[in-house]
């Protein structure tokens, strides 16, 4: 793909019956879907723009935004989240005709893919999951999201230099580096109307968590984890890929939640060999 191609957004275009999301599209071939994480403004593109300019051509990328985030307005979630997420991200799916993807995803998105994966074993192959905390772990700090949308949507409302302090608080390792347009495409991202409505938690659906249904995934998954990542540190990736079938760990030295965004290359070229080694090599 020419790094013109990922300096402009794609069309947004729609698809799924469950609740339609809002999807952009760019190349051809093998699908590759991401899925951004949780944090607020956070979207497909935002979070893997940067990825899929250093992947380049021969895949058919595909920027999901989940209900609730970017594009994707949704009314109120009732019932499991995760569940809820992954019934629309089969959907869309479904309506475009894909029928087996490969998915790269950031923290939410992870889960979301996971439990897919769980659920649809047959509709995903490989899956990069990055930052993600599907289960309970003693090291993981479940509450730090909750108040850091408590604090960025709380007092005087969100602006951009509280968006600029929350990615340097949790997000990027290095503040220094983090580009003035993440900071504006995150906070307007961040004030559309769905986004304000679920700005305090509620409607965002009940909390999930996957211990039963990830020991059962049969997809080979690599875990990508930042050094500094503040949710948990490197130690939670381990374990709990220590109990999956096929599970590989990374990790990226001088990044904290993003590390997709602190260090593209790099992670665009964990992902590359990743998702084209030869399995009958015994390469997994």
């Amino acid at each position: 793909m020419p790094a013109e191609a990922t300096d402009r957004k794609p069309e947004t275009r729609y698809a799924g019956a469950v609740t339609p999301l809002a999807y952009q599209a760019l190349g051809d071939g093998p699908v590759l879907v991401y899925l951004h994480g949780g944090g607020p403004g956070c979207t497909s593109w935002l979070d893997f723009r940067e990825v899929a300019r250093r992947l380049g051509p021969g895949w058919r990328h595909l920027f999901v935004d989940l209900a609730q985030y970017g594009a994707s307005a949704a009314e109120a979630i009732d019932g499991p989240a995760l569940d809820f997420h992954a019934s629309c991200l089969l959907s869309l799916l479904d309506e475009l005709s894909i029928g087996r993807a490969h998915v790269v995803a950031q923290s939410l998105g992870g889960s979301v893919a996971l439990n897919l994966a769980a659920l649809a074993p047959d509709r995903l192959d490989r899956i990069v999951v990055t930052a993600s905390q599907p289960v309970a772990h003693p090291s993981a700090n479940p509450a730090l999201g909750a108040e850091a949308r408590r604090v960025y949507y709380g007092g005087t409302g969100p602006s951009e230099e509280k968006m600029r302090e929350l990615l340097a608080r949790l997000e990027w390792c290095d503040a220094g580096a983090i580009p003035a347009s993440t900071v504006r495409e995150r906070y307007a991202a961040s004030t559309t109307p769905w986004a304000l409505a679920v700005a305090d938690g509620s409607g965002r659906g009940e909390a999930q968590e996957l211990s039963d249904r990830l020991a059962e995934i049969p997809h080979d998954v690599l875990w990508v984890w930042g050094a500094q990542d503040p949710f948990a540190p490197p130690a939670y990736a381990l374990d709990v890929a220590a109990a999956m079938r096929r599970a590989d760990v990374a990790v990226l030295a001088g990044t904290a939640h993003h590390p997709q965004e602190e260090r593209p290359s790099v992670y665009a070229r964990l992902v590359r060999e990743f998702l084209t080694r030869d399995a009958t090599k015994g390469d997994t």
